[in-house]
């Protein structure tokens, strides 16, 4: 059995490259959502005029990793207190969010919320949006398992393998075998 949430921490290449050498998370794609446009490009979406955020969606079995856990290490691993930004990119298509597909998801996500606050992990207010579901696009081709394809590319030395380093020392044990 599996689930499945959809995730907004800034660059998709970075979340997806992230969460999906985590053990129970089955697949990652990049995508588009939390906005009003179908069919979405990303063309379209860095017009800035569509509102959606560059997103991946997780399959994970919660039987290996809880969505509680989860959500723990996305927060941790990426930004939650700058709205619409992530280092240097900017505008609401970089926005944190969490898109809840059901009550459930919504209370383990506000309860994780809550938890990283008090724990003062991060020194400013966490921005994080909590936004229904409605609709994920998968992005092009292209930008799928991006940092894999691309490791020695500039972006990904300079912003993504700092990333995948601070995963692998902070949460070592959860980990998939390399």
């Amino acid at each position: 059995m599996t689930e499945k949430i959809t995730l907004a921490g800034g660059c998709f290449w970075c979340i997806e490259a992230i969460l999906i050498r985590l053990k129970g998370v089955e697949s990652a794609v990049s995508g588009y959502s939390g906005g009003d446009t179908k069919n979405p490009t990303y063309e379209s979406l860095h017009r800035g005029d569509d509102g959606h955020a560059e997103a991946v969606q997780i399959t994970f079995n919660p039987e290996v990793i809880s969505l509680h856990d989860l959500l723990t290490i996305f927060m941790t691993l990426h930004d939650p207190t700058t709205l619409n930004r992530q280092g240097a990119d900017i505008g609401p298509e970089y926005r944190s969010a969490i898109f809840y597909s059901d009550a459930n998801q919504r209370e383990i996500a506000q309860t994780v919320l809550e938890e990283i606050d008090a724990q003062g992990i991060w020194p400013d207010p966490i921005v994080t949006a909590l936004e229904p579901f409605e609709a994920f696009y998968p992005a092009e081709d292209y930008h799928q398992e991006f940092y894999e394809k691309n490791t020695n590319s500039p972006y990904c030395q300079i912003v993504i393998a700092p990333k995948v380093a601070k995963l692998r020392k902070e949460f070592f044990d959860r980990l998939k075998a390399e």
